[in-house]
């Protein structure tokens, strides 16, 4: 995978973060299959429930313009090691991508780690087949 504009996409992003209570700023990047780039940012808020995470807000910018396959996420963060997403972006990543997606998280220093889905998220929720 040609993680560059993916990487690029996220980092820029990132810097419209609005995390004022944590100063925990995320920017994320997903590919559709379609070769389209989206990404988000994550936007806190007072009720932490409301808190849009950028894994999510990514997604939601590809399904809202008609894409429903991910092909590829990358998250940025300023930690060390970088970041995973949380257990509920990596449940809506599991509802638009295979186990076998692949994820690179990086940090502003560029370390990288890349991961899949199916390693992050093992044992995603499904509902059983009504048939």
């Amino acid at each position: 995978m040609d993680w560059g504009p993916l990487i690029d996409a996220a980092v820029t992003v990132r810097n419209n973060a609005y995390a004022p209570f944590s100063g925990f700023k995320v920017g994320a990047a997903v590919r559709t299959r379609a070769g389209l780039i989206f990404s988000g940012c994550n936007i806190e808020n007072r009720s932490f429930g409301a808190t849009i995470c950028a894994e999510r807000f990514a997604v939601g910018s590809a399904i809202s313009s008609g894409e429903t396959s991910i092909e590829g996420v990358v998250v940025v963060t300023d930690t060390s090691p970088p970041s995973p997403p949380c257990g509920l972006c990596l449940q809506v990543l599991a509802e638009f991508g295979e186990a076998h997606l692949p994820v690179l998280l990086i940090n502003l220093e560029g370390e990288r780690l890349e991961s899949s889905l199916g390693d992050l998220l093992p044992r995603p929720f499904q509902l059983p087949d009504p048939s």
